[in-house]
């Protein structure tokens, strides 16, 4: 993958995470053949941004106040080391063996002498991080990624993706499989949401200053994105116009 592949992707990633988070959807948009849906994808969004506002949001900005640094990336390691777990099955599902060794070679490592993920110490190993998931799986053996699906609680997704939520998150989810109380349980799934949203404070006034419409920017985000990913930082040519976009 190129330098302003790298540098793109990174800005897609952390822009495609606002799953829950963003403006009021206006009443008023422009058709768009990949989002046929998009009455009930804004009216889905109005919804995750209530949620955000009201109860997501403040509790990040709690969070980011109390905490650490060093406890934030312990924790954001931590969930990341369980979802190489999804990544490595993904990769061996695709083909790719090298890089699934390589994913369970971060796992044993990270969860080992990394104390359950808590410390990155696979990265500096040379066994660098890598995002698949079954969506990819799925376009990687041809499946079309079918119209653009705002799916309540979770956020952007297409036809395609939206299983991921049940393959990745759950059954492919080692805490799935880890006798836990109710309580827990959702406390773990609340410390990586709330987790996942600090990270994002920063980036709102970004998004603001370079979309009017910030649905349709978020939606188009995320669907180049997963288009940079199925193809593994090789989209066909004529799907780059976001990244142009964002590099100038």
């Amino acid at each position: 993958m190129s330098k302003r592949g790298e540098i793109n992707l990174r800005i897609l990633i952390i822009l495609s995470l606002m799953l829950l988070f963003g403006g009021c959807a206006s009443t008023q948009y422009v058709d768009n053949e990949r989002d046929p849906w998009q009455g009930f994808n804004r009216s889905m969004y109005s919804f995750n941004d209530g949620l955000d506002r009201a109860i997501v949001k403040p509790a990040a900005k709690g969070y980011q106040a109390i905490t650490p640094d060093f406890v934030e990336q312990g924790v954001r390691n931590f969930f990341s080391n369980l979802d190489d777990v999804s990544v490595a099955v993904n990769n061996l599902l695709q083909g790719k063996i090298g890089n699934a060794f390589s994913d369970v070679g971060r796992i044993v490592v990270n969860s080992t002498i990394g104390i359950l993920g808590l410390f990155d110490v696979a990265s500096p190993m040379g066994l660098r991080k890598h995002d698949e998931d079954f969506g990819q799986t799925l376009g990687k053996w041809g499946a079309g990624s079918g119209p653009y699906l705002m799916l309540p609680f979770f956020g952007p997704s297409t036809l395609r993706d939206s299983p991921s939520v049940i393959v990745d998150r759950i059954l492919l989810n080692p805490l799935t499989y880890v006798e836990l109380k109710t309580g827990e349980r959702i406390a773990i799934v609340a410390l990586d949401t709330v987790s996942v949203r600090a990270e994002l404070l920063s980036l709102e006034e970004t998004v603001e200053e370079i979309s009017t419409d910030k649905y349709a920017f978020i939606r188009d985000a995320y669907l180049d994105r997963r288009e940079f990913l199925i193809h593994d930082g090789a989209p066909p040519a004529g799907d780059s116009d976001l990244y142009d976009e964002l590099e100038e």
